[in-house]
């Protein structure tokens, strides 16, 4: 978890605090109001746990400040705004997290990827989507919604063969040999792969295991054109629209663009990567 998101949420748990001595109240006396454990306030109010919204309309009503849940459930979202919890988003299941991808997509000329362990959906066949939407929800412990959430990432496709597009993507030749599906299913997905080489929207890169690198591609994120990365990590998707961050990330994508192969070379790593699975 980021510097950035811990200190805003230890200045939402500062705010809480000042409310409640404003109210004249200790932690215990605002824990009985609430019907909490005294924990919780602690955790709340040090910043070590995200409030929901309904805890920060309880605690504007046990301070007798309704008037400012307004501005602490601003504050909340300003945090959930840039820090997604997957938990959140995946509770109806994965399908509503594939609309929000087709939304980005359509709003969106240029989008640049980088993936290190995986292939990136917009270029998935349906069978490694269906293996990975359900290695997930059983991981996260969410609805499995799986086959509307292929179709729905299917249809996000669409977007591959929309003149005026481009879609540049950079892949670490790891991401060519990672097993997270049945051998029939990974080759089925590299030849899809290669068949995507050439199309004049896709600038499909890999970047070989014995690249000289300026930067190691220590994870994946996509940039939508130049307003919005998004970054996942095990718990939350970060999406993050500031200049800076933006700056960054694009940095790192050119870095690691400097490295990659395009065009017959790439498409020899994904042939090597396609035979090894014949051998198994």
């Amino acid at each position: 978890m980021s510097t950035d998101f811990q200190s805003a949420r230890a200045a939402l748990g500062a705010r809480l605090r000042e409310l409640r001595v404003e109210a004249s109240l200790d932690g215990k006396g605002i824990a009985e109001a609430l019907g909490w454990q005294r924990s919780k306030v602690s955790r709340l109010e040090n910043g070590k746990q995200t409030p929901a919204a309904g805890d920060l309309d309880a605690w504007a009503k046990a301070v007798e400040r309704p008037d400012v849940a307004g501005e602490l459930k601003g504050r909340l979202v300003g945090l959930e705004t840039q820090y997604r919890s997957w938990r959140r988003q995946l509770a109806g299941g994965h399908r509503a997290r594939q609309e929000l991808g087709i939304a980005e997509s359509s709003a969106t000329q240029t989008i640049r990827g980088l993936e290190v362990a995986r292939i990136p959906g917009l270029f998935q066949t349906a069978e490694y989507a269906r293996h990975a939407f359900e290695a997930n929800a059983e991981f996260r412990e969410t609805p499995r919604d799986v086959e509307d959430s292929v179709r729905t990432r299917i249809r996000r496709q669409e977007t591959l063969y929309e003149p005026g597009r481009r879609f540049r993507f950079l892949l670490w030749e790891g991401a060519l040999r990672v097993l997270t599906c049945p051998v029939e299913v990974m080759a089925a997905q590299l030849d899809r792969l290669g068949g995507l080489i050439g199309l004049d929207t896709i600038e499909l890169g890999v970047i070989p295991f014995g690249a000289q690198l300026r930067r190691a591609p220590t994870h994946g994120f996509w940039i939508y054109d130049h307003r919005l990365v998004i970054v996942e990590t095990v718990g939350t998707e970060m999406w993050l629209d500031d200049a800076d961050n933006i700056a960054l990330y694009g940095r790192a994508w050119e870095w690691l663009a400097e490295a990659a192969v395009y065009g017959p070379q790439a498409r020899r790593l994904i042939g090597r990567a396609r035979a090894a699975m014949d051998r198994r």
